[in-house]
């Protein structure tokens, strides 16, 4: 026993008048951009350059060093000396 098609129908008429027409489309166009975003992406060549490599490990050295200096200075305690 499936889900036939006046359940289908009827599912499909509760989501529209929940979420409405304008809002149902702006989802879906949303939806296809992420498609297409990720299909693209995924087409890409992958850039192996040394400078590539180093804007992406630029980053997440200086975000290493910054926990580190968080580590050694602790949380800010928001300007209330420790006693």
């Amino acid at each position: 026993m499936g889900i036939g098609w006046p359940q289908l129908l009827l599912i499909a008429l509760v989501i529209l008048v929940l979420f409405g027409r304008g809002r149902i489309s702006e989802m879906m166009g949303d939806f296809g951009k992420g498609i297409s975003s990720f299909k693209k992406g995924m087409s890409e060549e992958v850039d192996d350059t040394p400078a590539a490599k180093a804007q992406i490990e630029a980053p997440a050295q200086e975000a290493k060093a910054a926990d580190a200096k968080t580590a050694e200075t602790g949380p800010e305690t928001g300007g209330a000396a420790k006693s």
